[in-house]
C-alpha cells in the first residue's frame, strides 16, 4: 500500500514537471512571436497553464526577483520537484530492515 502512495505522489510530481516545462516552453514561443495568444485555442492552453503554476510561483516570487528580464522560478521549482522526489522515494522505497532472532 505504501508503495503504491509513493508511487502515485511521484506520478503527480512527474506530471507537475511537465506541466511547468510546457510552460517555459510555451513562454518562449510567445516571446519568440511563434505562439499568437490571440488565437483562442493558444489563449485557453496558456492560462490554463498559468492556473496551474501560478499558485506555486507566486510565493517564491515575493523573494527571487527576475535575474536579467529571466524569471528563474520554474527552475527553482524544477529542482524542489526533483528534491521531493527523492525524498519520497527513500521513505517510501527503502527495504525495511530484517531483524533474525534465534
Amino acid at each position: 500500500m505504501m508503495h503504491a502512495i509513493g508511487q502515485l505522489l511521484i506520478t503527480l510530481l512527474n506530471i507537475y514537471l511537465f506541466i511547468i516545462i510546457a510552460g517555459v516552453v510555451i513562454s518562449w514561443l510567445i516571446a519568440f512571436d511563434v505562439i499568437n495568444t490571440r488565437n483562442p485555442q493558444a489563449g485557453n492552453l496558456v492560462r490554463l497553464i498559468e492556473r496551474i503554476t501560478q499558485p506555486v510561483y507566486a510565493p517564491l516570487r515575493k523573494f527571487i526577483p527576475p535575474i536579467g528580464g529571466i524569471d528563474i522560478t520554474p527552475i527553482i521549482i524544477i529542482f524542489g520537484i526533483y528534491l521531493l522526489q527523492s525524498i519520497i522515494a527513500s521513505m517510501f522505497f527503502s527495504a525495511p530492515a530484517i531483524t533474525i532472532t534465534g
